[in-house]
């Protein structure tokens, strides 16, 4: 007797950038600067709404999209911080953003669709594509200054497209689309049957410039889903938080994954949610602006020629000039000069590698003295 699994669960793999992490956390003296999570510690204020909430017994089934009070909380707080009007009748809280991004290309793909992803681009996009039965269409953008092309946009799309997934600011370029990107990416989607999935979970965390959205589209509402998390602005990546918006008619439909998937996020956590939203998140802006600048001149100094984000907090390095695949190099680094950071390969971009200033100034000084005295020994290929 023969088993099988589903063939859509069998083709897709575990994720490397964890697995490269693990590998690094496993090498005896290697400094780290790998994952994208704050590391700072949930403010007080928010850990204490949700022990209060424990306190009062708050440990029962609630609605399975979010208690009416935190749906509310977070429409007013997209319609005053973010000018995005959607209705608590529009909004689902979910188990982080990662279950917003599942239930949504669940909802929108059939087998055979295919979803337009900008690359460098996260690899959880191109597993979730797939685990839906749907192709990814990956569209590189590091040819553009990580900004969108829009010839290429138009080459990519076909009768099967059905959606484009946008990350803004971008993980792992820090890029931010501009005005002109986006206007270019509406008038080419406007009048088309395409879903556009906005990924802002960076959203507050920008340096530079004026940030947008696509979800400012409003004109197509009826084909935007809006994902965000209170992971990375909150400091709260255990807490496992996030929401998607959606027309009423698609939300509708979101809801059903969502129930059957999760049922609903903890009781007890949301009252933490609406004190969250009311948290200034400045303070830690300032810090990763602070820790963004330190790294670019560093790695600027040392001669690399990479591109200064202007949100989120990674940097995207070039390492092409020395003459390996990112797979290598960074194996080499780690095995050579005990620093992690994670192969380009991993978000669908050789060439490159990129580097986390989630970590303390300590920490990166640290391992940016390591990548220098590393690159010291190589040669750069003609």
């Amino acid at each position: 007797m023969e088993l099988t699994l589903n063939r859509d669960a069998m083709r897709v793999e575990l994720s490397g950038i964890r697995r490269f992490t693990y590998l690094v956390r496993d090498t005896p003296g290697a400094c780290a600067l790998t994952i994208g999570e704050p590391d700072m510690n949930t403010p007080d204020i928010i850990k204490e709404a949700a022990k209060a909430s424990l306190d009062a017994n708050d440990t029962h089934y609630p609605p399975g999209n979010g208690y009416p009070y935190a749906l509310e909380a977070i429409s007013r707080y997209e319609a005053n911080a973010h000018g995005l009007k959607y209705g608590p009748e529009e909004i689902l809280l979910t188990v982080g953003a990662t279950q917003a991004l599942f239930i949504t290309l669940q909802t929108l793909c059939n087998p055979g669709d295919e979803v337009i992803i900008p690359t460098p681009a996260f690899g959880l996009y191109e597993a979730l594509v797939q685990l839906c039965g749907a192709e990814p269409v990956f569209l590189p953008t590091e040819h553009n200054r990580f900004q969108i092309d829009p010839d290429q946009l138009r080459a990519a799309l076909t009768e099967r497209t059905k959606a484009v997934i946008l990350t803004s600011p971008n993980n792992p370029t820090g890029c931010i689309y501009t005005k002109e990107t986006l206007d270019a990416v509406h008038e080419i989607l406007k009048d088309r049957p395409v879903f556009v999935i906005c990924d802002d979970v960076y959203r507050t965390l920008v340096y530079e410039g004026e940030y947008h959205s696509f979800a400012e589209y409003q004109d197509m509402r009826d084909r935007i889903v809006v994902v965000n998390s209170f992971s990375k602005p909150y400091a709260m990546t255990g807490w496992r938080l996030g929401w998607c918006m959606a027309d009423a008619p698609i939300r509708d439909r979101l809801q059903v994954f969502h129930q059957y998937c999760v049922t609903s996020v903890p009781s007890f956590v949301q009252r933490a949610c609406v004190t969250a939203l009311d948290s200034d998140t400045t303070p830690m802006a300032e810090t990763f602006r602070h820790r963004r600048d330190y790294v670019y001149g560093r790695l600027t100094d040392i001669g690399l020629n990479v591109q200064k984000p202007e949100g989120a907090f990674y940097m995207f390095i070039p390492i092409a000039q020395y003459g390996m695949d990112s797979l290598t190099f960074c194996e080499r680094m780690l095995r050579e000069g005990l620093v992690g950071l994670i192969p380009g390969i991993y978000f669908n971009t050789e060439g490159y590698m990129r580097l986390s200033y989630c970590y303390g100034d300590q920490d990166l000084k640290e391992g940016l003295d390591r990548i220098q005295r590393f690159l010291s020994g190589l040669a750069v290929c003609a």
